[in-house]
């Protein structure tokens, strides 16, 4: 019974020729085994190791990453392939520089595989950066060390000198790079300059730089007087351009400390724009150039001369803003003020109308006195008045006053008034003199109430009831013994009773009154 699958081994796939079974077996005159994915591996392991036991690779690394169990992983690549490349952490440890992506570098080790992933990799022992790479490692090395210690430390660089009286420059002094600053200084501000020569390239010259730098360091400050020369207020390190070979001396960590250790401020200037040593990391400040340190070292003198012109010209702009200010507010507020004619012309024509109206109201009220006098004319005649004063003296005779009506006003009127006229001869300031008393006046005949300023005046008049009597006070004992007596207090006399006559008269009855 045929069916979906072969029933015989001589069955085939019609399309390839292969076997069609479902199930593997051996095939007649096979005789090798089939491998296992691992066994394969160790193979192929063994064969690449063998191969390649120990090769040197040249790259630029991607991918760097360390691991926690502080190994490296990175790769090797160049503009067509790839390798991985793995550094255990004994060997990473041991490494001079910091490997980042895109630096080139030659790695050394063997190739191995990776059966995990059916990856060959190379296994580094040794890692350089790829020409003068041990010069650049040991340059790294040594630039981690000293920046750990702080010698690059951004809060120990100093300001410069605005305008340094002595510059002391440590260079070569056969080379152009002292002369680019002398002529460089010349131009911009003329100072005095002290060279230090030593050697800037080979050995032995980062021993002289450095023993530079602590020779201007030990100059006394304030120097110059019985010939001694003066300190420098600002250093300069300098020298022309040139390979990391040429430039190492001021990468050497004695020449780094110097700098570090001067009390005077430092500008590095070693090599061109793109040369860097450790000296420019612990300068105070690094020029690209030694002539551009010449121009970072001094101002222009001409530019420093039309600053002061400036600032002059200013300072004598914001004295006279002031008055400039006031005379411009002065000149708006007349501007705003209005003429004396314009005052006075609302007067004007106000007076003008008020005479106007004056002369027609003194017109008008005249023709109505004229228009009443004329009216009136007719009842001042003399026998419309006649007859006026006979109604008159009808009316009168008609009238008939009661005497009570005129005399009792008349009597209380003569009561107030006699009241009065006594009361105001009893308050008269004589009256005490017809009882015996005397009154006290000065020279310019004003009462005197107080012993003191009786005791002051020069003479005084004593004025009694039958006339005047001039007087000197008296000084001395007598005089204190007779102003105590004054100043005893008297008696005061007893109240007199007030005459019965001098009561207002009790209320009476309201009468009618003539008016």
């Amino acid at each position: 019974m045929a069916g979906p699958f072969p029933d015989s081994d001589d069955d085939f796939d019609g399309r390839d020729g292969a076997r069609g079974g479902l199930v593997a077996k051996g095939q007649a005159g096979d005789n090798a085994a089939p491998l296992s994915i691992t066994e394969i591996s160790q193979l192929l392991k063994r064969t690449v190791e063998d191969r390649f036991g120990y090769v040197k690779l040249r790259g630029e690394l991607s991918g760097v990453k360390r691991a926690a169990s502080g190994h490296l992983y990175c790769c090797l690549k160049d503009d067509k392939a790839v390798m991985d490349g793995v550094m255990w952490r004994t060997t990473a440890q041991r490494l001079g520089f910091l490997p980042e992506d895109g630096i080139e570098v030659v790695a050394s080790g063997k190739i191995t595989t990776f059966p995990g992933r059916s990856k060959y990799q190379i296994v580094i022992e040794h890692m350089e950066i790829a020409g003068e790479g041990a010069l650049l490692a040991l340059l790294e090395k040594t630039r981690r060390r000293l920046e750990a210690e702080g010698l690059f430390a951004a809060e120990r660089k100093r300001p410069l000198p605005f305008l340094p009286d002595v510059i002391g420059v440590v260079t070569s002094p056969t080379g152009s790079v002292i002369r680019d600053i002398l002529h460089r200084l010349a131009d911009r501000f003329p100072s005095r300059v002290l060279v230090w020569p030593v050697l800037v390239q080979g050995r032995g010259s980062a021993e002289q730089v450095a023993a530079a730098l602590r020779g201007f360091a030990a100059m006394a400050p304030g120097g110059g007087r019985g010939g001694a020369l003066p300190r420098p207020d600002l250093l300069i390190v300098a020298r022309g351009g040139g390979s990391i070979e040429d430039l190492w001396g001021f990468n050497e960590e004695i020449v780094v400390r110097a700098i570090a250790e001067s009390p005077i401020p430092v500008i590095s200037a070693v090599g061109h724009e793109t040369d860097t040593t450790l000296a420019d990391y612990a300068a105070d400040r690094r020029a690209p150039t030694p002539t551009a340190a010449a121009e970072i070292a001094v101002p222009v003198r001409h530019e420093l001369a039309n600053a002061l012109g400036e600032l002059g010209l200013r300072q004598r702009r914001c004295v006279n803003r002031p008055l400039q200010l006031g005379r411009e507010r002065l000149e708006a507020r007349l501007a705003r003020m209005p003429r004396p004619e314009a005052l006075a012309a609302q007067a004007a024509q106000r007076l003008d109308e008020l005479g106007e109206r004056l002369r027609r109201g003194l017109a008008d009220r005249a023709s109505r006195a004229r228009e009443r006098l004329q009216a009136d004319r007719a009842r001042l005649s003399a026998p419309l008045l006649r007859a006026q004063l006979g109604e008159a003296r009808q009316r009168l005779a008609g009238v008939r006053l009661a005497p009570v009506l005129v005399q009792r006003p008349l009597a209380e009127g003569r009561e107030r008034l006699a009241a009065s006229w006594r009361l105001a001869q009893q308050l008269h300031p004589e009256r005490p003199l017809q009882r015996g008393y005397a009154m006290v006046l000065d020279g310019g005949g004003r009462p005197v109430t107080y012993s003191a300023a009786a005791r002051r005046e020069p003479a005084l008049t004593l004025k009694f009831r039958d006339g005047r009597l001039d007087v000197i006070p008296a000084t001395g004992e007598g005089a204190e013994k007779a102003g105590a007596q004054a100043a005893a207090p008297t008696p005061a006399p007893a109240p007199r009773r007030a005459s019965p006559r001098a009561r207002p008269a009790p209320p009476s009855a309201e009468q009618p009154k003539l008016l």
